[in-house]
Formats: structure tokens, sequence, C-alpha cells
């Protein structure tokens, strides 16, 4: 089984959809001509894998495109829990602001489109959770823990995919930084 990230993964009706959006914006930003528009929207709607779409905007500013990808994520929330799972689109920066709750990134189906992710964190008296696969590496060094705990548990060793820098500070709280667990009806 292949890594969702990866370009010989089948494209979904989402992924088709996401780059169709893309290349219209593009063509009205006046990037693309409407012969251009016409071919690459065919293309899109025909394509099979997710690097046959990724060839389809490759020549457009990150910024004018990638498939519907923040580049700045926002997770605030007081007294509750929240998180990103399946095939979330992983941003360049995340934003998160936690008091008495619990945010799971859960990067096992992730779409990662970037090299890196820098989350700036504020948790108070709460937790992070990052449920991680091969590949990707945690830095926790920039943080400020005031009576809080950073627990982690390596997966096996990959080429780095993805590298998470975790910034800022928490209070009274824990991070944890595991591979996913293995359970029944999990392969």
């Amino acid at each position: 089984m292949r890594s969702v990230g990866s370009p010989e993964v089948r494209a979904s009706h989402a992924d088709r959809d996401r780059i169709v959006e893309v290349l219209r914006v593009a063509a009205g930003d006046g990037r693309l001509t409407l012969e251009e528009l016409d071919e690459r929207l065919e293309a899109a709607l025909s394509a099979r894998t997710v690097g046959e779409l990724a060839v389809l905007t490759s020549d457009l500013p990150e910024t004018a495109g990638g498939p519907g990808f923040e580049e700045v994520m926002r997770i605030e929330q007081v007294g509750s829990s929240t998180g990103r799972a399946d095939a979330w689109v992983v941003p360049r920066r995340l934003e998160i602001r936690s008091a008495w709750g619990e945010v799971t990134l859960d990067f096992t189906d992730a779409v990662i489109t970037h090299d890196s992710l820098d989350i700036d964190l504020d948790l108070r008296a709460g937790a992070l959770k990052l449920v991680t696969r091969p590949g990707i590496v945690v830095d926790t060094t920039g943080l400020v823990t005031n009576y809080s705990a950073i627990k982690e548990r390596r997966v096996a060793e990959a080429p780095v995919v993805l590298r998470v820098r975790i910034t800022g500070e928490i209070e009274y709280g824990q991070i944890v930084v595991r591979p996913r667990r293995r359970g029944l009806g999990r392969r």
C-alpha cells in the first residue's frame, strides 16, 4: 500500500475537483490561456493518479495554487477536543491555541505538500497528540515548557518526508508523538 502523498496513488474525485478549481483561478488571474485551460481541465478530469494531477499545476506559483492548500491553518478551542485526520492537507504553518482540551493531528493518511510544517503552539492545561508515520520527524527544541511533559515514541527509520517544528509555549500540559496504534481491523 502506498502513502497518500505518493505520486502513484490513485486520484479521488475530490483531488480532481481541487485541481480544476486551481486551474480556473489561474486562468482568471491570466496565468493560463483559454486553450491551456481547456487542455488542463480535460487532463485533470481524466487523471488517474495524484502525480498526473500535480504536473498540471507544477508551473503555477504555490500561492496561486496548490490544490486547495492553506498556507496557515488555525485551530482554536477551549475545553473540548478537536483534530485533523484522514486525508487532511498539511499546511506550511499551523497555529494552535488550546486550553483545557486535546488537539490530535493524525499524519498517517495526511496529504503532505511541503517538506516542513511549523506549529506555533499556545497550550494551557491540555494535550497535543501527533500520530506519525515513517518519514515524519518532530522537533520540539524551540518549545518553552512549564510543568509539562513531552513524550515521543519513534517510528521506523525512513527518508524524511515532513519535518514538523513546534515552537511556542505549553503550560500544565503534554505533547505526545507516537505512531498509529495497531488494532483490530487495521492492516
